[in-house]
């Protein structure tokens, strides 16, 4: 087995590392304190082909694989972690319209979506419905020529901020089943928002609940059959927990790199903290861990390219034991920098607050374990 990246490849990470360099991580703690991501900058995203990674060329994409776009999402990482996962979730919503929307839908919205003129948001968890996301209840019945939407979306990131949001919602009976998903573009009648969120971490990130109440939204709005709107709404997440692993990857690789040059620069009792073996065997671990971790990460996207019929279970795994590892990495990492770790300046504490809610996000960690569990079983 070759585990080299192509040409192609190396070239995508070193386009998306420049970028993250250049023009993210300058900004990445201003951002944080703002709590708020430049439009303009998004639309330059854009213009490199990264609003719409794996979206169809016919449509304005890019036409990548998923083995290419977990090396864009680690290499923006790098600079900020909280960014690279929103533009994720942005690249999720445009993978559903591309492989699920009319061709209406999809000449409608996609050329923006993927130059970054127009921000998609997903829209599945609600107050009530975390993990149990099929248990949602937020409600979309026919009236004449349209649908009336009501109900609450938890957590969205982009909330009040997005163009576009991608609704999972009820329309038939309990279940999965009776789950379909609606496109609602911002503004539509009978559409608020919360206040934002106020949180631990991936504060760049506009966070807020999406209200609806009575909102109208057109027939032709809602995203291929009726009824398959959860199963819809699991493909994408197989994509997303890839791209979220990635992220946390980026973050916890930008944290050992930090460390390293610390502890060669740090010097204590006489030396250089990079000659103490009981910390090099520390850094050895760190970077052993995190290897392991790429591995499976690049392995589950490979399945996921080909289909393979393991997919998800790959994709768990790789959410489950990147993530876990990511945070555990700069969780290392803060420590070997001492109290200097805990200060704004160094950007490692930033860091660990991202990586953390990646175990949370895009289905627990407990939740993966149960997917992995499920697939071994069955």
């Amino acid at each position: 087995m070759d585990f080299s990246l192509t040409a192609e490849q190396q070239a995508i990470f070193d386009l998306a590392a420049s970028f993250a360099a250049e023009r993210i991580a300058p900004h990445a703690a201003a951002w944080e304190h703002e709590g708020t991501i430049p439009k303009g900058m998004l639309e330059e995203i854009g213009a490199l082909g990264f609003g719409g990674i794996y979206v169809s060329e016919e449509f304005g994409g890019s036409g990548l694989s998923r083995q290419d776009a977990v090396l864009i999402f680690e290499a923006l990482s790098h600079a900020c972690p909280s960014v690279a996962a929103f533009v994720s979730i942005h690249n999720m919503c445009a993978w559903m319209i591309d492989t699920f929307g009319s061709d209406t839908m999809k000449s409608t919205w996609l050329p923006d979506l993927c130059a970054f003129r127009k921000v998609a948001s997903y829209c599945l968890t609600e107050p009530g419905s975390g993990s149990d996301a099929a248990a949602l209840r937020t409600t979309a019945r026919v009236v004449d020529d349209h649908y009336v939407l009501d109900g609450t979306k938890a957590f969205i990131s982009g909330g009040n901020y997005s163009d576009l949001y991608i609704v999972m919602c009820r329309t038939g009976g309990e279940g999965a089943k009776g789950i379909s998903t609606l496109v609602v573009p911002s503004g539509s009648e009978g559409m608020s928002f919360g206040a934002f969120e106020r949180k631990m971490g991936w504060r760049a990130q506009p966070t807020a609940q999406v209200h609806f109440d009575a909102c109208q939204v057109p027939l032709e709005n809602r995203l291929g059959e009726i009824g398959a709107g959860f199963r819809y709404a699991m493909k994408a997440l197989d994509g997303g927990r890839l791209n979220i692993a990635a992220c946390a990857l980026g973050g916890a690789q930008f944290a050992l790199d930090k460390a390293v040059l610390h502890m060669r620069e740090r010097r204590a009792f006489g030396a250089a903290l990079s000659s103490f073996q009981a910390l090099q065997f520390k850094v050895a671990d760190m970077e052993t861990e995190l290897q392991a971790a790429r591995t499976l990460l690049y392995q589950a996207a490979w399945k996921l390219d080909a289909s393979s019929p393991d997919a998800s279970k790959f994709c768990a795994m790789a959410k489950r034991f990147v993530t876990d590892t990511s945070f555990d990495v700069a969780n290392a990492a803060l420590q070997l920098h001492g109290g200097y770790g805990y200060l704004e300046d160094y950007g490692i504490e930033k860091i660990v607050r991202d990586l953390r809610v990646h175990q949370i996000l895009e289905g627990t960690n407990e939740i993966m374990r149960l997917i992995i569990a499920r697939h071994i079983f069955d």
